[in-house]
C-alpha cells in the first residue's frame, strides 16, 4: 500500500506578507515526521549500536541472518540494521531497499531517522516500502525513497532498520516470473497466481545516498547547536545538537557579531536558489536562521528574490 501523501499550504507572517505582494505559495510534500508510532528506544542502547557509515552515491549492503545487531525493546522483531550518513553535504536522498527472497521470504523495513544527538526525526513505517518488480537490472524488492534535510551545523544523521510483529503477520503479493517475463517482451501476460512471500526477520537490505534538490523532511534543530560535549553512539563520534527548537519570529533579532562575509554570501545564495524552485519554506527557513546568525541582507535577498520570480 502505497502512503498517502498529505499537502500543507505553507504561511507567513503579516509582516512579511505585507512587505512582499502578490505572492504564490506552492503546495509542499510533507513525509512522515510524526515519531509516535516508532518504537522508543532507549539512548544508551542506540549507543551500543556499531553504526556502518554510507558515503553519498555509495550503496551499502547488510545481511540481517549474518551482521545484523539487536535491540531488545518492544516494537523491534529480531536484527536491524545500523547506517551514519553524512549531514554536511546538503539535502540528501536515501534509497533503502529489501530483497525478496523467493524461498524465505522477505524483510518488511521500517527505518527511524535520528538527528547527530540521537533525537528521532522521521520515521518511515513498512507501508512506506512498496513492492517493484523485477527489472532487466533489478530482482523483486520492497524499496522507498527518503529526502531529508540536514539542519545546519550537523556532522552525521542515523538511520535505523527494524521490521515489526505486526509485519511479520503480513504477506507480500510477488510477480509471477512468467508474467514478468511476457511483460517485458511484449506478450500477453498468462493469467496465473502471483507467488506470495511471507515477511521475516532476516533478509539483504541496501541503502543508496545521494545528494538531493528536492523538498524534503527538516533533521536535526533549525537553530544549531547549544551544546559543547560530543554523544559518542557505537563506533562513530557526533558533536551534541539542541534538542530543542525556539519559536520562529517575523524578524529574529540578529546576533550582536557581524556574519562573516562567506557565511552571508552561503545563505544569499541558498535563499535565491530555493525561491527559483519555488521551495518558498526552505527560503523562509534560510532567511530566518540567517537573520538569527546575524545576517543584515537575508531579508532583502529574500524579498528580492520572491519579487523577482513573481
Amino acid at each position: 500500500m502505497k502512503m498517502k501523501k498529505t499537502l500543507i499550504a505553507l504561511c507567513m507572517t503579516a509582516g512579511l506578507l505585507a512587505s512582499v505582494p502578490g505572492i504564490t505559495f506552492a503546495d509542499v510534500n510533507i513525509v512522515p515526521q510524526n515519531t509516535s508510532a516508532a518504537p522508543s528506544i532507549p539512548r544508551d542502547a542506540l549507543q551500543q549500536l556499531s553504526w556502518t557509515p554510507v558515503n553519498t552515491s555509495k550503496t551499502q549492503t547488510v545481511s540481517l541472518a549474518t551482521a545484523g545487531q539487536r535491540v531488545n525493546v518492544p516494537g523491534i522483531a529480531g536484527p536491524v540494521a545500523a547506517f551514519s550518513v553524512p549531514a554536511n553535504v546538503g539535502e540528501l536522498s536515501l534509497t533503502l531497499s529489501s530483497d525478496v527472497n523467493k524461498k524465505s521470504g522477505v524483510f518488511a523495513p521500517n527505518v527511524l531517522i535520528l538527528d547527530e544527538n540521537m533525537t528521532p526525526s522521521a520515521f518511515f513505517p513498512s507501508e512506506y516500502f512498496t513492492y517493484q518488480e523485477p527489472g532487466v537490472l533489478s530482482a523483486d524488492r520492497l524499496e522507498g525513497v527518503m529526502r531529508l534535510t540536514p539542519a545546519l551545523g550537523q556532522q552525521k544523521l542515523y538511520v535505523l532498520v527494524f521490521t515489526t510483529d505486526k509485519d511479520l503477520q503480513n504477506t507480500t503479493t510477488l510477480l509471477d516470473p512468467a508474467k514478468a517475463y511476457a511483460k517485458g517482451v511484449g506478450n500477453a501476460v498468462p493469467s496465473i497466481p502471483d507467488p506470495i512471500a511471507r515477511h521475516v526477520i532476516d533478509g539483504v537490505v541496501n541503502l543508496k545516498v545521494k545528494t538531493s534538490t528536492s523538498s524534503s523532511v527538516l533533521v536535526g534543530p533549525l537553530f544549531g547547536s547549544s551544546g559543547a560535549g560530543p554523544v559518542v553512539v557505537g563506533n562513530t563520534a557526533a558533536p551534541v545538537a539542541a534538542t530543542t527548537t525556539p519559536a520562529p519570529a517575523p524578524a529574529p533579532a540578529a546576533k550582536s557579531e557581524p556574519m562573516l562575509n562567506d557565511t552571508e554570501s552561503y545563505f544569499n545564495q541558498a535563499i535565491k536558489q530555493a525561491v527559483a524552485k519555488g521551495d518558498v519554506d526552505k527560503a523562509l527557513r534560510l532567511l530566518d536562521e540567517a537573520e538569527r546568525l546575524g545576517s543584515k541582507t537575508a531579508r532583502s535577498t529574500f524579498i528580492s528574490s520572491v519579487k523577482g520570480k513573481g
